[in-house]
């Protein structure tokens, strides 16, 4: 298939110099209607060539094309060309290969949004072309994206967005994962957030005017409240998670200035994948690096630092390595008990 930025608008001309009853089109005919075109609708004088022309008859004649019923007249030492049915259009055809594929891919990353606010459709609409136009999947997977289908709490999604979008504060009955009993928070929701195949709101508490973020898989049920809306006048969520990792964020904690020192089989993947946008280089060593950053030390900080074993070591500030260290120390006893059972 002959492809570049212009192969639709020539395509689209072709096929209607063909479909043309009161003109015959020779092939230099044909290329300036597709220069024409070009120029008409990109102010562009592309300047094609007859091969491209040839190629692109070549390319809608076949199965990967539309299997247009072209006709090649002869009219004395030329030829004109011309729909031997005069009714057909490309425009009318099934998609062709080349199509299909550009649509299953579009789908394919369409269907990351399903269960989404505003995204409700794609499931309808993958599954009509699917059946209609028989755009069944590949036999085998060619790319993954990381998405739990079976995530408790995404059923949620949908009327927190709305209650963000609409301003509307809400009764929401909530399961800690320290409480067995449920309790009502009255929230007033401001922003969204996925972190680590999980999703939480965060918004104001109503009873201590607090910014809290709430797991939606510990959500029991969400109704709206009689309370007056408090808007968001204080907080801009682009700029919210700056100074951490993850979704835990102290109120009114500063963010510290966090030593590490790296080992060199480990520091290509920290180079290459940083662990904040903060991360700089301090020092370079044979056997390790030394990086920076500047964060408020929370949870998933602790939990990020934790996965990386041993190729890590946290210098400062003190309160970080000594939690690190009474964490990993806990892992360590686990296994000496299990030893001893």
């Amino acid at each position: 298939m002959a492809t570049n930025r212009h192969a639709i608008i020539r395509y689209q001309t072709l096929d209607r110099c063909f479909r043309n009853p009161g003109r015959k089109y020779y092939i230099d005919d044909l290329i300036n209607a597709c220069n024409y075109a070009i120029y008409d609708f990109t102010g562009i004088i592309e300047g094609i060539k007859k091969r491209q022309v040839f190629d692109d008859i070549r390319f809608m004649e076949s199965p990967q094309g539309w299997n247009i019923p072209l006709e090649h007249i002869r009219d004395g030492h030329k030829v004109f060309y011309r729909y031997s049915d005069l009714t057909f259009s490309i425009n009318n055809q099934p998609l062709n290969e080349s199509e299909v594929r550009q649509l299953k891919e579009a789908l394919l990353t369409l269907s990351r949004f399903k269960g989404m606010p505003q995204f409700e459709w794609v499931s309808e609409i993958t599954t009509r072309l699917d059946s209609g136009l028989g755009l069944s999947h590949s036999q085998y997977q060619i790319i993954q994206f990381e998405q739990n289908d079976y995530l408790k709490g995404i059923d949620h999604i949908t009327p927190l967005y709305n209650a963000i979008l609409y301003q509307k504060a809400l009764d929401i009955e909530y399961r800690s994962f320290k409480q067995e009993t449920p309790y009502i928070i009255v929230l007033h929701p401001y922003f969204l957030k996925q972190y680590n195949n999980r999703w939480y709101i965060f918004g104001k508490n109503d009873k201590n005017k607090l910014i809290v973020n709430l797991a939606l898989d510990r959500i029991v049920a969400i109704n709206e409240s009689k309370v007056e809306y408090l808007i968001n006048d204080s907080i801009d969520f682009e700029e919210y998670f700056d100074d951490v990792i993850g979704v835990s964020v102290q109120n009114e904690e500063p963010a510290k200035l966090i030593e590490l020192k790296i080992s060199n089989q480990l520091f290509p993947y920290i180079q290459t994948k940083p662990l904040h946008g903060s991360q700089k280089i301090k020092e370079k060593q044979i056997d390790f690096t030394m990086i920076t950053l500047n964060l408020i030390p929370n949870y998933e900080l602790e939990s990020l630092l934790l996965s990386l074993g041993e190729g890590i070591e946290v210098l400062s500030p003190e309160s970080l390595r000594n939690r690190i260290s009474e964490r990993a120390t806990e892992i360590v006893n686990n296994y000496k008990n299990k030893n001893a059972d």
